[in-house]
């Protein structure tokens, strides 16, 4: 549409759907296995899931209902974020990214449908994860970065549609929606089939040797997403145990009516919608007064942020005068963390782009991704310390972990700085606002 090419607009549309279909599944996941899936007169009926407890509870110890679930949904979304890797190079070597976006489809299709039925949850997420890394990364190739906005809404509305259909009807009618529209992306999809490329050849690559200076960026690079890691332990803990001390520790009756607790996944997607022009017009107020912060310090400013908004948490619970808080909290924490993400993970994006060496650029950007695998197994792990500490303590040890990562960056900052050539503040530009950590 008016003049762009007409494979921009089918990518446009597939991507929102099946971004759509995702977040609306991550905002059910881990309550509908605490509250259903996992527990006596269910569990039992899962396919192989006999097989997959004696294999982790030999490493973890006997694992509770709430334990258990955290680390499924750790290793689910850690994995989501690792095998894309594999999924790029079975395009880029052998059948491109239209077939391989095309079998993604179907594979998160079939994942979606079958998690309609308990008996086919672990293929489920099984399906889900290979659709995911056929899917993630070859469609994102294909679009560039002109609609990554699109993702960045649907992840903000999408929990609330499915949030408000399980909570309604029962968790089958919230997967079943993200099966349709699952279904919904992969028809878009083949409709554009004959307007895509068939596969997108890589740019910008040279063949020549690294130097000491490429080599001295490529480990500075790897410390600064070391510490980010520490961020997005904090940050995406609200995909996962977040949602189950919501429900167990907020009043979420509010004049008659009771808030799905899903809606609660929305707010810091929102905040990423609706907080981005005005952060951008303080960091142009900045730069005019020589004053913006440059990347490495709004990472350590997002750390703080993801700090600041776990302990305004804890510092509630404690002050509550009753077994449950109001549901401003939980809310503004959400609302903390996103602005907390806006400053740290699309400034590692830019950084990465900016600094690595040409030959890696694409190599570092997938370790910044791996990141995030790391990141996700993590928090699932600590999960499982959910039920031994109080809610208090939980989110306080959550906000060390975030102060960790501001910590570091105000110790080795100056070090990184000096190895990236970045001792002057770089203002980021506002198109790397628009990656985001579904890329």
């Amino acid at each position: 549409m008016f003049s762009h090419p007409k494979g921009l607009f089918f990518l446009a549309f597939t991507e929102a759907w099946e971004r759509f279909s995702f977040y609306g599944m991550m905002a059910l996941l881990v309550l509908y296995m605490v509250n259903q899936l996992l527990l006596p007169g269910h569990v039992e009926n899962i396919a192989g899931f006999s097989y997959f407890r004696r294999s982790v509870e030999p490493l973890t110890g006997p694992l509770s209902p709430v334990a258990l679930a955290s680390l499924i949904f750790g290793l689910y979304s850690g994995f989501v974020y690792f095998t894309p890797v594999f999924g790029g190079l079975i395009a880029d070597r052998w059948i491109g990214q239209r077939n391989v976006v095309v079998l993604g489809g179907l594979a998160m299709s079939a994942g979606h449908i079958a998690m309609i039925s308990d008996r086919t949850f672990l293929v489920a997420l099984l399906l889900l994860v290979i659709g995911s890394g056929f899917l993630k990364g070859n469609i994102s190739t294909q679009v560039g970065g002109l609609y990554h906005d699109d993702s960045q809404r649907t992840r903000g509305v999408a929990p609330l549609v499915c949030g408000f259909l399980a909570q309604k009807y029962g968790w089958h009618y919230g997967f079943g929606i993200a099966a349709i529209l699952m279904l919904a992306a992969l028809a878009t999809y083949l409709i554009g089939y004959r307007y895509l490329p068939t596969k997108v050849e890589r740019r910008g690559q040279t063949s020549g040797r690294l130097t000491s200076s490429d080599w001295r960026i490529i480990a500075a690079l790897i410390v600064v997403i070391l510490i980010t890691t520490l961020q997005s332990i904090s940050y995406y803990q609200l995909y996962n145990v977040f949602k189950i001390w919501i429900q167990e520790h907020v009043d979420l009756v509010v004049v008659g009516f009771t808030i799905p607790v899903p809606w609660f996944q929305s707010v810091d997607s929102l905040v990423g919608i609706v907080a981005v022009p005005p952060l951008f017009w303080w960091w142009r107020q900045q730069a005019a007064r020589r004053g913006e912060p440059g990347e490495l310090a709004k990472i350590g400013i997002g750390a703080w942020i993801a700090a600041g908004s776990h302990l305004m948490l804890a510092v509630a619970i404690v002050s509550a005068r009753g077994p449950r808080i109001l549901p401003i909290w939980p809310a503004l924490c959400a609302t903390g963390m996103g602005v907390a993400f806006l400053y740290y993970w699309p400034t590692l994006l830019a950084l990465v782009s900016r600094a690595a060496p040409a030959s890696v650029n694409a190599t570092m950007m997938g370790i910044a991704f791996l990141s995030l695998f790391f990141a996700n197994n993590i928090i699932g792990w600590l999960g499982g310390f959910y039920e031994r500490m109080s809610p208090a303590s939980f989110w306080l040890l959550h906000a060390a972990i975030a102060a960790a990562g501001g910590l570091s960056i105000l110790i080795f900052g100056g070090m990184l700085r000096r190895a990236l050539n970045s001792s002057t503040p770089q203002p980021m530009r506002p198109s790397a606002m628009t990656l985001e950590v579904e890329s």
